[in-house]
């Protein structure tokens, strides 16, 4: 996608009804649109988080006027389980608490917190439980589409499962004999169900990309719902979207002469763990994704 036509799309996607009418006005995959629109949301409340968290004294004021947790989210454009969760701490109710009430809204307080949480939740398809799930379903398709295709073609690999305890980071495929693609070997893949943008290649490469090419070598990320056009390749790592690496034909090194030649067998591909869901500042309130940690 480039560049203009990705930015016009951000700065379009606010709110979920806005994503459902441009996915029908332009034909558009509402689910790429929903991708582009929770990198919207989760990166603007991350940056306001502390504006809005600084005005609750006088919010809750307004709440306990009568005016509901969700016209206070539409009103200050923050999400509704974020803003139900900043006004539960500024009533002082503990993080477990709060926690345990977007969980189980009939663990509220009260009746009208009850209803209230129960209104946040059904409006808010990020923060919420349910929100969370969708997300971590979209990572587990595509790391069954990777797992497939690597299957189809006859390539073994370990999953994160099976290289448990013996590296800090493991990338969702360690290839076990590297594939050749224009005289790269590549040594391991990594599946995103994301857009790459440049802030999310930027925080990818950061935090996972960057360390996998130290420990494993040269290999390849792929943004299943596709990344902007002219996104710069980090040295060693190549970038791939979904049609890219399904229309391709991999070609995998020779093994070492003498070497055990491993064969792929059925459920060698076991599912890793899922990414954390979007989520605010360490220091934000208690959400479905905190306190207990998974």
């Amino acid at each position: 996608m480039d560049r203009a036509n990705y930015q016009r799309l951000y700065d379009a996607l606010a709110t979920p009804e806005d994503v459902r009418r441009i996915a029908q006005a332009e034909n558009l995959d509402e689910e790429l649109l929903f991708v582009i629109h929770t990198h919207r949301v989760t990166r603007d409340a991350t940056r306001r988080f502390y504006v809005v968290k600084r005005q609750m004294p006088r919010l809750v004021h307004s709440w306990h006027k009568g005016t509901r947790i969700l016209e206070i989210a539409r009103e200050w454009r923050f999400p509704p389980v974020l803003t139900g969760q900043l006004l539960l701490q500024e009533l002082k109710l503990p993080r477990k608490r709060i926690w345990s009430c977007f969980l189980d809204p009939r663990s509220a307080p009260d009746d009208r917190l009850r209803r209230e949480v129960e209104e946040l939740l059904e409006h808010d398809l990020i923060y919420s439980p349910r929100g969370m799930e969708l997300q971590r379903d979209r990572g587990r398709r595509g790391e069954a589409r990777l797992y497939a295709w690597l299957e189809k073609h006859g390539i073994t690999y370990r999953t994160e499962n099976d290289l448990r305890g013996k590296y800090a980071k493991t990338p969702d495929a360690l290839l076990d004999r590297p594939i050749i693609f224009f005289g790269q070997k590549l040594k391991w893949i990594e599946s995103k169900a994301n857009f790459g943008d440049d802030v999310e290649l930027r925080k990818n490469l950061k935090r996972q990309l960057a360390p996998y090419t130290e420990l494993f070598g040269e290999g390849a990320v792929v943004y299943w719902y596709g990344f902007v056009d002219g996104a710069a390749s980090p040295p060693g790592i190549l970038l791939w979207d979904g049609p890219a690496i399904e229309g391709l034909t991999p070609q995998v090194a020779p093994p070492p002469a003498g070497a055990h030649v491993a064969h792929p067998s059925p459920g060698h591909a076991r599912p890793r763990p899922p990414e954390p869901a979007p989520a605010a500042p360490a220091e934000g309130p208690a959400g479905p994704g905190d306190a207990p940690p998974p």
